[in-house]
């Protein structure tokens, strides 16, 4: 993509992935100019009457019986965002950072925040002269939105805080001048209406499901390559099991499975060897399946969020009014990315079950830990055991974050989402699931080498071709992470997905 125009009711996953990934530049569209330009009238008469209103003429919080005289306005919005920048842990990553940008110039192009057109541009002009804020990954409670990320986020823009830019960590202030871009100075509601929000969880929770939709094909994949060095029954992926039990995910794992598979001289029939295959091959449609048909569900619920007004008060320029109500509240979020992190955990769970059975011999048939000279070499031993690990972990990472809650604000902010945390903890997931897919796409390789490769599928044999080219087939130890390594970067530059579907184009993930 050249650009992304925003108008505040499109945007994509694929344009977040291309803005905060690959750097696509951002531009207002007209309509949301004009929007823009409507709702911030509505604020300026609220302050010119002295009408009260939350946040615009009022303190926030518990100070919300406090009313703010038109003079002390600026230093309100000011102390606003300085008081509550106070984040803890690691920064994010440089893209989440940029999806955290892109999202609230997004929710605050929809013209429902008051905000004025030109703090939304300087925020364009951040992302566009990639610009970087700070933003500390920890303490936000996700309800009255992600405050203390977003504070962060804001802090450059009023010439505080820090920032990165061309490689460099500067003060905010620096950055912003270095890049060209004024600092400017908040007035009424605007720095409610910048931190106030769920945009820091949906930023991370929008590229972790974007993500995971491409796992999903690579778990399939790596499933595909462990059933042919299983010489796994393909009777159980026949339509007609899955035919009478039409949960979408289940039909669409089994028909990728076939496709994948079609041609392999390397599975068997029922009978041929054995009447049936443990549960992590037979049962890979049901349990793929499902995590397929919860990942969309996620997908379904992100769309509506990265295009929804989440500020407080919504401005309603149709009506003039300016309401408080609770669009802040994480709680839609927080639920979705819990069971996002679940969801994948599955996968990474199947995936080491599959694992475990290649590298044990009394399971496979084929010599202990994949290699010969089994003593004087450990071969993929431990490759199983850090599998095990990560999985381990996911079940801990996996304990929902959206069922807790902590009183905050005097007891005003009395129920809190969590959905922050729910958000960081599924990336951590697919993170952990990635890299165990990476382990059995390796396995399954030796594993086939080691069965005697009689043919693959039309979509194995590209993907083990790729494989075959970064990592050779090991005959004696060697330092693993490297080939491990080499493995999970074809997962993330999308070189298995992309060959497999280049070489078997009818297979439709």
């Amino acid at each position: 993509m050249e650009k992304v125009i925003i108008t505040g009711n499109t945007l994509t996953l694929e344009e977040i992935a291309e803005v905060c990934r690959n750097y696509c530049k951002v531009e207002l569209s007209q309509s949301a100019v004009d929007r823009i330009l409507a709702s911030r009238k509505i604020v300026d008469d609220f302050v010119e009457n002295g009408d009260v209103v939350y946040g615009i003429t009022t303190g926030f919080g518990k100070f919300s019986d406090v009313s703010i005289s038109k003079d002390e306005s600026r230093l309100l919005q000011k102390n606003l965002i300085i008081t509550h920048a106070v984040g803890a842990g690691k920064p994010f990553d440089t893209e989440i950072v940029r999806g955290i940008i892109l999202l609230r110039i997004n929710n605050l192009a929809k013209g429902y925040s008051g905000a004025r057109l030109e703090t939304i541009l300087t925020m364009i002009e951040m992302l566009n002269k990639r610009v970087h804020p700070v933003v500390p990954q920890k303490g936000s409670l996700g309800s009255s939105g992600d405050l203390a990320p977003l504070s962060h986020m804001v802090l450059p823009m009023i010439g505080l805080g820090i920032a990165e830019y061309d490689g460099k960590v500067l003060t905010g202030e620096e950055a912003m001048k270095k890049a060209g871009i004024p600092v400017i100075e908040l007035t009424s509601k605007e720095g409610l209406a910048l931190i106030n929000g769920t945009q820091v969880m949906t930023a991370v929770g929008s590229l972790t499901v974007y993500d995971a939709l491409n796992l999903v094909k690579i778990s399939d994949i790596a499933a595909a390559l462990s059933f042919e060095a299983h010489h796994g029954i393909v009777d159980a992926l026949d339509h007609k099991v899955h035919d009478v039990r039409p949960h979408k995910g289940q039909i669409d794992t089994a028909r990728i499975m076939l496709d994948l598979l079609a041609e392999s001289k390397m599975t068997t029939r029922q009978g041929d060897i054995r009447v049936q295959d443990a549960y992590s091959l037979r049962c890979t449609p049901q349990v793929h399946g499902a995590s397929k048909d919860a990942i969309n569900y996620v997908k379904e619920k992100v769309e509506i969020e990265i295009n929804s007004v989440t500020d407080n008060p919504i401005i309603f320029p149709e009506t003039k009014e300016g309401i408080s109500g609770g669009n802040f509240h994480g709680q839609p979020m927080a639920l979705s990315f819990d069971f996002l992190g679940i969801a994948l955990a599955e996968l990474a769970d199947i995936s080491e079950r599959r694992l475990e059975r290649l590298v044990n011999p009394a399971l496979s048939g084929l010599p202990a830990f994949l290699v010969e000279h089994g003593g004087i070499n450990s071969g993929f031993m431990i490759v199983q055991y850090s599998a095990a690990s990560l999985v381990s972990e996911n079940k801990v990472l996996s304990h929902p974050a959206s069922v807790d809650s902590i009183p905050s604000s005097a007891n005003q902010e009395d129920h809190v989402s969590m959905g922050t945390i729910a958000a960081r903890k599924s990336r951590e997931i697919m993170e952990n699931v990635r890299r165990v897919l990476a382990m059995e796409i390796m396995c399954a390789c030796q594993g086939i080498d080691m069965r005697g490769n009689k043919g693959l599928g039309k979509g194995t044999k590209p993907v083990y071709e790729a494989v075959r080219k970064s990592v050779p087939v090991l005959t004696e130890d060697r330092p693993l992470y490297e080939d491990i390594n080499a493995c999970e970067e074809l997962i993330i530059d999308g070189t298995l997905v992309k060959v497999c579907q280049e070489e078997a184009g009818e297979i439709l993930f």
